[in-house]
């Protein structure tokens, strides 16, 4: 009772309302829910390994096909039920990461994905043997019709998987092995605080959760201090970030050969919905035009008056006479202001989420570093998490995590099968409405030149960010597991292949003494279990969403039923079709990306003009 009590007042304390998942956490109606679910799932896997073989022509004279077509369906609704709770326990567990009823009930989550898992493993197993003629037979049930890409995939899965005696241990072991090295490290990254020195000589102790906002400060000392101070909190944990991190790639090292996967990058582009030519044609584009990004960030290190930028002042905020900061009500109505301007629709969903209270956005000592979107496919409800300290680049965050809270609302009369989207098309989603709002402000004639030239440096910093911080992750995290296939890496060597990384892409823009080594360790992303290269995809999305910009401008309102198109097919095709059925374009192909990078160019142009060292 007490534990209850004390989650409830934590509740409270939090910006969002929680209550349209449960009315209280521990509650009657969330013990139900909870309960049902971890006996529905065992329940279930035993009717999947009654059903047999998915196979022979008689299945549908016995009635088989009409069985495994109901167990389809009967997962389905698991799959909400369960991303429901998931969802909950996550908004809960990135509030307050140290409410220890919380932290259980993540680890009691973590069983029953674990149990879901083996629940799955019969099907896996039909599927596995299932012959072509057998798939589109079940495939072309009424039921099953519109989640053919889905199941298309599942059977992926299915034959590159182990056999099932194996693949039940290994759900086993990962509530306390692999998951677990995930769940230390958010709560070690949760709980950590670092030695704040500020520029009047205070010093101070500030959660993790606050070191991107400082890193985007005005005050280059206090950029500075944040960088200094917070890696050296990592380096006090460094030996647990490297062991977490050893941990769930050796993981995945181990089990990959033993699944049939060739290339540890074959799972990262299934994951990602798209093929392994397209990443690397992109990253092509990519490399061939860096130059482009070099030029602003050599005039932004003029302007702010350094021969060379530190990593902390890639996303930084130029020195004017501006005011450089917004109170929350003030970033709020300039995001929802600026999508109604240009995307009605967007706007009106933005002030519904405002409305509603479904966005936690205070600091908070214990709430977890980073931003996030979630969404229950039961309430087809979102839930935007962040930490917001008022700069620019934090009024773009709200804008980029609404973008996927939008995505969510336009798919949600779809099928649950239909909202299982790639991570390449969400970022496009959240990166488009993160361009709408800059694009909004610049053509606003309302809008100050001081504002204007701040919201063109914070365009071109994505520009960096995704263009050069995300290509030399992915580098770092390619030849991390290469690496990692032959034996662990220490630490020493994780902090060499990231400065390595930063030096192949950002050229000789980063001073030597200002780069970031500790990366590898602050980085959650790295350390995400549920899917591994966390980082090109965010590439990926933003040059699309560039892309996207451009045609809406030149097409007008008429772009945006298009756009919605390309929304509600996320799920249902690969990326490539996807945007070739929506908007025409070849992603397999050079030109787009490179007419994306030739968009970005033209403001680095205008930033030229506009901006003198």
């Amino acid at each position: 009772m007490h534990a209850g009590i004390k989650a409830m007042n934590t509740e409270k304390q939090m910006d969002w309302d929680l209550t349209s998942y449960f009315p209280s956490f521990d509650g009657p109606e969330y013990r139900a829910h909870r309960d049902a679910l971890e006996q529905a799932l065992p329940k279930f896997g035993e009717k999947a390994a009654s059903l047999g073989a998915l196979s022979g022509e008689n299945m549908d004279q016995m009635g088989q096909m009409g069985q495994w077509e109901a167990l389809l369906l009967e997962r389905e609704r698991l799959i909400e039920d369960y991303s429901h709770l998931s969802s909950y326990i996550g908004c809960l567990n990135a509030a307050d990461s140290r409410n220890e009823s919380y932290k259980r009930e993540q680890g009691r989550l973590a069983k029953m994905g674990a149990a879901f898992r083996k629940a799955t493993i019969p099907i896996l197993v039909a599927l596995k043997n299932a012959s072509e003629d057998v798939m589109n037979a079940l495939i072309s049930r009424e039921s099953l019709k519109t989640c053919r890409y889905h199941m298309v995939r599942l059977q992926w899965e299915a034959r590159h998987s182990m056999d099932p005696a194996l693949e039940n241990l290994t759900a086993d072991l990962g509530v306390d092995g692999y998951s677990a090295w995930g769940r230390l490290y958010n709560e070690v990254s949760g709980r950590l605080e670092f030695e704040m020195r500020w520029p009047d000589g205070r010093v101070e102790r500030i959660p993790m959760s606050q070191r991107i906002s400082l890193m985007r400060d005005a005050d280059p000392e206090v950029r500075k201090a944040a960088l200094l101070g917070s890696n050296q909190a990592w380096s006090q944990v460094e030996h647990i970030a490297a062991a977490c991190l050893n941990s769930i790639s050796g993981t995945r090292t181990t089990l990959y050969p033993r699944r049939g996967i060739g290339h540890f990058l074959e799972m990262a582009v299934f994951d990602a919905g798209v093929r392994r030519e397209t990443i690397e044609t992109m990253w092509q584009v990519v490399e061939k035009n860096r130059e482009t990004v070099y030029r602003y960030l050599r005039r932004k290190a003029e302007v702010i008056g350094k021969p060379k930028l530190g990593i902390q002042d890639i996303s930084c905020p130029l020195p004017m006479k501006a005011d450089d900061r917004y109170r929350w009500q003030e970033g709020a109505d300039l995001v929802i202001d600026s999508f109604r301007r240009f995307y009605p629709n967007l706007g009106e969903f933005a002030q519904s989420m405002l409305d509603r209270n479904f966005i936690d956005w205070q600091k908070r000592p214990g709430k977890r570093p980073g931003a996030f979107c979630t969404t229950s496919l039961k309430t087809r409800e979102s839930r935007v998490f962040m930490t917001y300290g008022g700069a620019v680049g934090d009024v773009q965050t709200l804008a980029h995590e609404l973008g996927h809270a939008f995505h969510s609302w336009i798919i949600r009369d779809m099928r649950a099968y239909a909202c299982d989207y790639p991570m390449t098309l969400a970022e496009a989603a959240s990166t488009f409405a993160e361009s709408v709002l800059s694009r909004a402000i610049v053509e606003s004639e309302n809008t100050s030149d001081a504002l204007r030239v701040q919201v063109l440096t914070s365009r071109l910093d994505n520009a960096a960010v995704f263009l050069l911080d995300i290509h030399m992750r992915y580098l770092f995290e390619k030849r991390f597991y290469e690496e990692r296939s032959r034996g662990e890496v220490g630490i020493l060597r994780l902090k060499t292949l990231m400065l390595e990384a930063q030096r192949e892409c950002f050229g000789d823009i980063l001073a030597e003494d200002e780069m970031d080594p500790m990366f590898w360790a602050s980085k959650l992303h790295f350390y995400i279990t549920g899917v591994t290269f966390y980082n090109f995809p965010y590439t990926f999305g933003y040059l699309l969403s560039t892309g996207l910009l451009a045609r809406a401008k030149s097409d007008g309102a008429s772009f945006f039923t298009r756009y919605e198109k390309l929304l509600r097919l996320t799920g249902s095709y690969p990326a490539e079709e996807v945007v070739k059925r929506a908007i025409g374009a070849d992603l397999t192909q050079p030109a787009f990306w490179q007419e994306a990078i030739d968009s970005i160019a033209e403001e680095v142009a205008e930033f030229e003009k506009r901006v003198q060292a």
